[in-house]
């Protein structure tokens, strides 16, 4: 586009002041990303001809290793489309300029490339398909904590159930001592060691979390053992949670899922958040039972895509061509 400078940042030194309230596309973040182990931020900036920021994109790589083949999986992610300053470009074009450059400096670095929590399903179409990206239709589910309380959105049966396992003892603590930490790490893993899909960063991650403004981790406790946890962000008022584990098994007449994933939307409601996003429900089959059991909490499904681009050629033309729509 003309008129306007792209650069790509990897080292936070070198990164300039980028305004906005996005986490996701934050300066906090791309430090958090930078200092954790097998992760690898890249922050693509657009300043106009007076060098004004006028957007901002923060992708990341991520390094996961196997004990078969292919021992070694790097993919990159962005969450959502960036962030915008008032300007006269169009937030479509300024997304695709910085997808390309983005694209360009990570294709033969990276197995794939995912976009997902696009805030509009259609946004930036025409610049993705451009550039070989295939869309995949994805569920989202974010519940409204602005207009009614959650308890009114919920069924007898399961407050009544929420209510019977906080009178047994059960109750939900923000972490905050070495301890929770690591009873949180521990579950979390444990929980998702057989989910291929499902990527769990190095503690130094989820510590810095801690640490900083944007971010709670929680713990679910029964007797003083730790029966479920969660990890949720904050970003533009409203709450993401990104992250959560159960000891269904084990504790199933407590209803350990059920009571971590309602108190910590209690909490962000408590603090005045406006909605609740669920980062992940699962992937995007017709009949998925924990996107079943996210919606008993009464929130709302939302049709989106996710956008996939393999630096493999023919696979990317081939899953292309699989997921045609």
């Amino acid at each position: 586009m003309n008129g306007l400078k792209t650069t790509i940042y990897r080292r936070s030194k070198d990164l300039p002041e980028v305004e906005g309230g996005n986490f996701f596309h934050s300066k906090q973040l791309f430090e958090i990303l930078a200092k954790t182990p097998r992760q690898k931020p890249y922050m693509v900036v657009v300043e106009d001809a007076q060098g004004r920021i006028v957007s901002h994109m923060l992708g990341f790589l991520r390094y996961r290793t196997f004990i078969f083949p292919p021992f070694l999986l790097v993919h990159c992610r962005v969450l959502g489309e960036g962030e915008y300053a008032e300007s006269e470009y169009p937030k479509d074009e300024l997304f695709g300029e910085m997808l390309k450059a983005l694209t360009q400096e990570l294709n033969s670095r990276t197995l794939y490339i995912e976009i997902s929590h696009l805030s509009q399903k259609m946004l930036g179409y025409r610049q993705l398909k451009q550039m070989g990206y295939y869309p995949i239709n994805w569920m989202s589910i974010h519940n409204s904590l602005h207009s009614h309380a959650p308890e009114e959105r919920i069924t007898d049966k399961l407050q009544k159930r929420i209510d019977a396992a906080h009178e047994r003892g059960v109750k939900t603590e923000v972490v905050c001592t070495e301890e929770d930490f690591k009873a949180f790490s521990r579950l979390l893993r444990r929980h998702n060691i057989l989910k291929p899909k499902r990527y769990i960063p190095d503690d130094v991650f989820f510590r810095q979390m801690m640490d900083g403004n944007n971010a709670r981790l929680f713990v679910t406790k029964y007797h003083g053992k730790v029966i479920g946890c969660s990890a949720c962000a904050y970003s533009q008022g409203n709450a993401y949670l990104w992250y959560s584990a159960f000891r269904r098994k084990t504790y199933m007449h407590l209803h350990p899922d059920v009571l971590t994933i309602w108190d910590t939307m209690k909490d962000a409601y408590d603090r005045g958040y406006q909605h609740m996003n669920f980062m992940d429900v699962g992937l995007p089959f017709s009949k998925n039972p924990f996107r079943e059991f996210i919606l008993r909490f009464g929130g709302k499904e939302q049709s989106t895509y996710r956008w996939f681009r393999f630096s493999i050629k023919w696979v990317n033309k081939l899953l292309a061509w699989i997921y045609r729509e």
